[in-house]
């Protein structure tokens, strides 16, 4: 299934809840670097997460989905920040917390909802400062955009002003 029509089916016209999690390291943070696009090289860098499965309590998720694109167990600190993503068809709610690692070996992992041929995880690396600074905001997550550096990431506090994607 293509992949634009995967999304449009699973997550199109309703409103999901996403948790993501904030790793920073050094004067680094962890991201996940998407396929986005025909050009394998395009990639769209946010934080590791995803969705909130129903009946699911937000910090499993949380846990659960770094696992998955990370290959890393994580313990969920505190909650940072909420914002809201809105690009029709696709409407959602993300809970940003911040994590510290307590096992594992960072890999890239994979989407089990896609396909193995469809898997859009395409890096899985701690990204700099001063180069997601430089990075063009069609290629970072909206929150990434609010932030001049990470000290700013570590203050996150309450609701991100809505960007436009």
């Amino acid at each position: 299934m293509d992949r634009s029509l995967h999304i449009d089916q699973h997550y199109g016209g309703r409103i999901r809840v996403r948790v993501c999690g904030v790793l920073v390291e050094s004067d680094s943070i962890l991201l996940v670097g998407h396929q986005q696009g025909a050009h394998p090289e395009n990639l769209f860098w946010a934080p590791p997460g995803g969705g909130v499965d129903f009946g699911e309590e937000m910090e499993q998720a949380l846990k659960r989905e770094f696992l998955e694109e990370t290959g890393l167990d994580i313990e969920v600190e505190e909650l940072l920040s909420v914002s809201e993503f809105l690009d029709h068809p696709l409407h959602a709610v993300e809970l940003f917390f911040k994590v510290k690692v307590r096992a594992g070996r960072l890999v890239k992992g994979q989407d089990p909802e896609m396909e193995k041929d469809q898997q859009i995880i395409k890096k899985v690396m701690f990204v700099p400062a001063s180069h997601l600074e430089s990075m063009p905001d069609a290629n970072k997550h909206v929150v990434l955009r609010k932030f001049k550096s990470l000290d700013e990431v570590a203050q996150w506090k309450g609701l991100i002003p809505r960007t436009e994607a």
